[in-house]
């Protein structure tokens, strides 16, 4: 070795890290559901230790398979170890083959552990002058420490030097050795001494220095502790072995096989592609020749002529699909205007048609009338297919230019989300880098930023063409790369060919259609509200005995655990009192502060979101509120909405109902109410076939009546209010997968009684509980459950080895099939609605969609019909083992309409 050199020498070990890296971070998967936290882990750590040290020679080292010299000595050594945890060996491949990928040697020895071979390498290093860095979290490490030697633990941080080791173990390294021999190490089962732990270890060797010394000195120590120490005096050189890392290893390895290697640019995109790591995809693509921007197969045009035009128009009839996005002037798609449009026939070719750029010194480009002579043809044309990212956005910002857009095939966003609906990355960028391996342009390259971003027609069109026949390249590939994932599955091509898709066009008329709201009794409400914030205020000021901010965790903290000494249930990450909601809802069962805080959150959340926002929402033109359904926003299929969020309206306080008061029909017109009763529970009477349930739903019995009469053994008429209640609690409970943990805390009763609950219910529902056991096998072995109609459900963290995320996943597992199986009914129900609506040309509109409920704005006149037509749609859209019951009503508001 040189003693010129002037970096240190790092070494890794690498098995330490492994179990570190796996049981610390979450359990993360890429959409295949092969597990990626602990590759991530190690990957990020040894990126850091690189960067931060920028050594020439840094070596991972790894424990080899089988045994080594130390299991020859004891067979007991490790052998109470559980043998590697199955997703963490599926990991091994992958984080070897990126570690080799990024340069680093990888070295494992037979025979001998990580921990010899790094103390080998590092006493060489010693002894050329060298100095040397350990990257471990293991203490045994420690006897290694020198002026020469440092360890760091990269996982947190932490450097242990010659004084570090002092300060932490009490003991100098050299004395490391000595401490181990006494206090042992449980987690390789070997021996210490019963009863002498570190600060015994520690004091020990302070006063007599060296484990020798102490032997010599042994009828010196008294007490149990010493009879202890006498009595295995005999173990002690064999444990002394054991702790002891050997660290004259004939190592088959030369000082040029520690040196840092290029990088393989190649393997590391593939590999990071494959795991999904999309941030460190991202960093390679910039950096390579397989961006998208610098593919030389690319080929954009922009068209300013008519007979470009005309060239793309014959080509696009001669295509089998067409690949198709809009720019326009704002995300807001009643108030969009589109600026131009991009379209893709072919991977790598795309064309970008501009004609609403108003700029200062604009190119001239085609007329909008001309724009549309054309393309409104070709877009208005069933025979010409087309496929979108998000096409519901542009269908709807044609519909603002009179274009009704027809052979909507496909939608690359919901093909991702149907592929696996537990990724929250649907956007077009994400689905880029994971299925192509492309960088994709941001849109804050072409528009900028925050308060300096400006809107699309301001963009100039040499900026704005490449980024826009980006979008229609990238989502024709995007197609020819998730078709075959959703249709290698016949429930998942099921569920995309015929609720997915169909609904999207469902979506856009509700959209369109809006809501009328009352501005009026919303600005009304907002001032009783804000009277009753003032008076809440009035009243935790005197509770508290003094004024404080109502909204700030950290004066709330304050009040309630220190000046009122409530006591503290759960602290934050950072170590403070927590005052969460749940934590709250808690403490207010018996304090009355926590109650009123929870009051005036409550009320708070209704202001900003709805009271004062809601009329600001009322769009200009239609004098309607228009929300925004997502298709992928829930794992289960359900359907979210914002701007405004229609699903979170409180239903069962006043506050929540007056607000439904100011969704008012218009004149001549009332609204309907439809929600599916008890939607949930009559799927898992059908899912689970389970007789008494089934018997129950299919006799019209009140079903928490007849649970109770069930689980206390009564007949149903002299089943009280508190039994039903308590029944009725169960019920939902045990569909999200309740314990009788849970149960306790839900009736405020202990967790004796609880369980027997659960076991009286399952001995009367043994359907049920036969419909839990085997949800959870199924969802162990593979994976993910299914809802009835094949919609997948993956479930990440089922087979975790942290105990609470595996519960969690269970739990999971029990509800998603039902929940998911309620939003396809619900979504199969729309689209029988809204086809029923448009052949019979029905007066009326389905406005409102909210978990089990639909909403309609019908004309007066046509109340009897609509509400007949809806209710038999809606209950017979599926036949099941028990009857679905809609429950239906109307009146001049939604409250007045859904209080059925």
């Amino acid at each position: 070795m040189s003693n010129t050199q002037s970096k240190p020498l790092i070494l890794v070990d690498g098995s330490s890290y492994l179990y570190r890296a796996f049981h610390a971070l979450p359990q993360l998967m890429n959409s295949s559901q092969m597990p990626t936290g602990a590759t991530y882990g190690i990957i990020n750590m040894l990126k850091k230790l690189k960067a931060d040290y920028e050594p020439t020679h840094m070596v991972v080292v790894f424990d080899p398979k089988g045994e080594t010299f130390r299991d020859a000595l004891y067979p007991a050594y490790k052998a109470h170890r559980e043998a590697m945890p199955a997703d963490l060996a599926k990991q091994i491949e992958p984080i070897h083959a990126i570690i080799k990928a990024l340069g680093f040697p990888i070295l494992m020895l037979d025979g001998f552990e990580a921990d010899d071979v790094i103390g080998t390498l590092a006493k060489q290093a010693s002894a050329h002058g060298e100095k040397t860095i350990i990257s471990t979290g293991d203490k045994d490490l420690a006897q290694l420490v020198n002026q020469d030697v440092t360890l760091i633990n990269t996982m947190s941080g932490s450097l242990l030097d010659e004084a570090g080791v002092k300060e932490k173990f009490g003991v100098r390294p050299d004395q490391i050795i000595d401490y181990l021999t006494l206090v042992g190490d449980t987690s390789d089962n070997i021996p210490g001494v019963p009863q002498v732990g570190p600060k015994t270890a520690a004091k020990w060797l302070t006063e007599y220095e060296t484990l020798d010394a102490l032997v010599k000195h042994a009828d010196n120590i008294k007490g149990k502790v010493g009879d202890n120490f006498k009595a295995h005096l005999s173990q002690l050189p064999l444990t002394k072995t054991l702790v002891t890392i050997k660290c004259d290893v004939p190592l088959p390895y030369t000082h040029d096989d520690l040196k840092l290697q290029p990088e393989d640019n190649d393997a590391l995109i593939q590999w990071f592609k494959t795991m999904e790591f999309k941030s460190w995809l991202a960093e390679r693509l910039n950096g390579s020749k397989k961006t998208l921007e610098t593919s030389n197969e690319k080929h954009y045009d922009t068209i300013f002529t008519e007979a470009q035009l005309e060239a793309w128009v014959k080509k696009i009839k001669h295509a089998k699909f067409m690949a198709f996005d809009t720019e326009t002037t704002s995300l807001e798609y009643m108030n969009a205007r589109i600026v131009g449009m991009s379209f893709s026939v072919e991977a790598h070719h795309a064309a970008y048609l501009p004609f609403g750029h108003s700029y200062l010194g604009v190119p001239q480009q085609l007329s909008e009338a001309l724009v549309w002579k054309h393309m409104k043809p070709i877009l208005e044309d069933k025979t010409i297919l087309k496929v979108g990212q998000n096409i519901k956005y542009d269908l709807e910002v044609l519909a603002n230019a009179g274009v009704t857009m027809q052979g909507v095939q496909h939608d690359t966003m919901l093909e991702s989300y149907v592929i696996d609906s537990t990724s929250n990355a649907h956007d077009m960028e994400s689905l880029a880098l994971k299925y192509l391996g492309a960088k994709t342009i941001p849109f804050s390259e072409v528009a900028g930023k925050g308060a300096k971003q400006i809107t699309f027609d301001q963009v100039s069109i040499e900026t704005a063409a490449p980024y826009a026949a980006e979008d229609a390249d990238i989502t024709l590939q995007l197609h020819h790369a998730l078709w075959p994932k959703v249709s290698a599955h016949a429930g998942i091509q099921h569920i995309y060919e015929t609720i997915e898709m169909p609904l999207v066009s469902v979506l856009v008329t509700i959209e369109r259609n809006g809501v009328k709201i009352d501005p009026d009794k919303l600005r009304q409400q907002g001032k009783e509200l804000q009277k009753r914030l003032v008076t809440l205020e009035d009243q935790a000021f005197t509770m508290a005995g003094k004024q404080f901010n109502m909204n700030s965790p950290k004066q709330l903290q304050s009040i309630l655990f220190e000046d009122l000494n409530l006591p503290i249930l759960q602290k934050t990450p950072t170590g403070q009192a927590s005052t969460a909601d749940a934590v709250l809802q808690e403490l207010a069962q018996d304090f009355e502060l926590p109650q009123l805080i929870i009051e005036y959150r409550s009320l708070s959340k209704l202001i900003s979101t709805y009271t004062s926002k809601l009329v600001q929402q009322i769009n200009a033109k239609t004098g309607r509120v228009h929300t925004s359904y997502n298709q992928t926003g829930a794992a289960t299929g359900r359907l979210s909405s914002s701007d405004p969020n229609l699903q979170n309206i409180p239903v069962r306080t006043q506050e929540g109902r007056r607000i439904r008061q100011a969704f008012v029909a218009a004149p001549g017109k009332q609204l309907v109410s439809a929600d599916y009763s008890q939607i949930e529970l009559r799927l898992m009477a059908h899912i689970s076939q389970d007789k008494n349930l089934l018997s129950a739903f299919q006799q019209n019995l009140d079903i928490h009546a007849a649970t109770a009469a069930e689980v206390w053994g009564v007949p149903l008429a002299d089943v009280t209010q508190s039994m039903r209640r308590d029944a009725k609690a169960i019920n939902f409970g045990l569909i999200y997968g309740m314990s009788a943990f849970g149960l306790t805390k839900q009736l405020g009763i202990d967790r004796k009684a609880a369980q027997d609950y659960i076991d009286k219910y399952f001995t009367r529902y043994p359907g049920v509980h036969q419909y839990m056991e085997n949800t959870r096998q199924h969802a162990h072995e593979k994976g993910y459950v299914e809802t009835l109609w094949g919609r997948r459900l993956y479930l990440p963290d089922i087979n975790a080895s942290q105990m609470m995320r595996k519960k969690a996943a269970e739990r999971a597992a029990i509800n998603a099939p039902l929940q998911g199986s309620a939003a396809d009914l619900i979504k199969m129900a729309m689209l029988n609605i809204h086809h029923w609506m448009m052949d019979e040309n029905i007066p009326a509109k389905m406005i409102m969609q909210v978990h089990d409920e639909l909403v309609f704005e019908v004309d007066e006149n046509a109340l009897e019909n609509v509400m007949d037509g809806v209710r038999e749609r809606m209950s017979k859209v599926v036949t099941l083992h028990v009857p679905l019951l809609v429950s239906i009503g109307h009146g001049d508001n939604w409250d007045a309409a859904s209080a059925h």
